[in-house]
């Protein structure tokens, strides 16, 4: 079964560490450890930064592992690799993104809850082949939202780098 914690270590690389981040153009507004204040104004991490303060590791672990991994069932994921994918993707998107998106990947019904027959499918399947089509459905995915909206552009060639980090162990 797939572990949170050297899934959680991966990403949070890839969010830029601790750090406090106002990216113009990025959708997600102000970011702390890659937790958006415009999706999750309710974060009590807010607090703290609002006043001056650093949240703990431990509360931007909380975070990820309850809004995220867990919402996701991805304990239940046998491949890490698996797991560990869907998870740093539902972080760079949402946690419904992913889900539909490997839902979509191994045939189940599309509707974002990761459920024991969608995690049955997903363990089902052979490893390098969910990896390789949930690669390019993430790139598919990049590719659309950069076609509505023209100012993500400068955010695609990270978006791609970073699915295609995740591919290979």
């Amino acid at each position: 079964m797939a572990d949170f914690l050297p899934a959680f270590e991966k990403t949070i690389l890839k969010e830029g560490g601790y750090q406090l981040t106002n990216i113009a153009d990025d959708r997600g507004g102000q970011t702390y450890a890659g937790i958006s204040r415009r999706s999750n104004p309710g974060w009590p991490g807010w607090e703290y930064i609002d006043r001056g303060d650093t949240p703990s590791a431990l509360m931007v672990r909380t975070f990820y592992l309850q809004n995220h991994w867990d919402v996701m069932g991805l304990t239940a994921i046998e491949s890490q690799m698996v797991a560990q994918s869907m998870f740093d993707f539902g972080v760079n998107t949402h946690p419904l993104v992913a889900a539909k998106l490997a839902q979509l990947v191994v045939g189940a019904t599309p509707d974002g809850k990761i459920g024991p027959v969608t995690t049955a499918a997903i363990n089902a399947v052979n490893v390098d082949l969910f990896m390789a089509h949930f690669a390019l459905a993430k790139v598919a995915r990049y590719r659309d939202i950069v076609r509505r909206d023209k100012t993500q552009l400068k955010f695609l060639l990270g978006w791609i780098n970073r699915t295609l980090d995740g591919v290979v162990a």
